[in-house]
């Protein structure tokens, strides 16, 4: 009988993303190495800055050995949830309404180099009809 296994949204493994508390995501299982992080050949950093995405390519293109991955599996704490959306609604909607606000000062702001040219041209014409 298969043993069942936890699932974790991307962001839960993001939020342990410190040498206290350290979760990756590769190949869609999420694995606690923060017992791992002081004895990592590469160091903690690099383990560090690969939380809070899939960090799969990161871990294949550093060419782990094949113990290396049965280590690995000693850590893993889980699965990733793929039915969980990756960005949450929230996170979402604040992205739109920054996008929104950009647009609107965007709009706002376009009279200023207008203005500025209108009156050079202005001056310029008046300054030339003097002579």
């Amino acid at each position: 009988m298969p043993t069942l296994s936890k699932l974790y949204t991307m962001q839960e493994a993001s939020e342990h993303n410190t040498k206290e508390d350290c979760w990756v995501v590769i190949d869609g299982k999420v694995y606690d190495v923060t017992a791992y992080l002081d004895e990592h050949p590469g160091g903690d950093d690099v383990v560090i800055a690969a939380t809070g995405k899939d960090a799969t390519d990161d871990f294949e293109d550093a060419g782990h050995s094949k113990s290396a991955k049965e280590l690995m599996e000693t850590f893993c704490i889980g699965e990733l949830d793929t039915s969980a959306p990756a960005v949450s609604e929230v996170e979402i909607s604040s992205k739109k309404q920054n996008a929104q606000k950009l647009m609107d000062l965007t709009k706002q702001y376009w009279v200023v180099p207008v203005a500025v040219v209108g009156i050079s041209v202005l001056v310029g014409f008046l300054y030339l009809r003097k002579k």
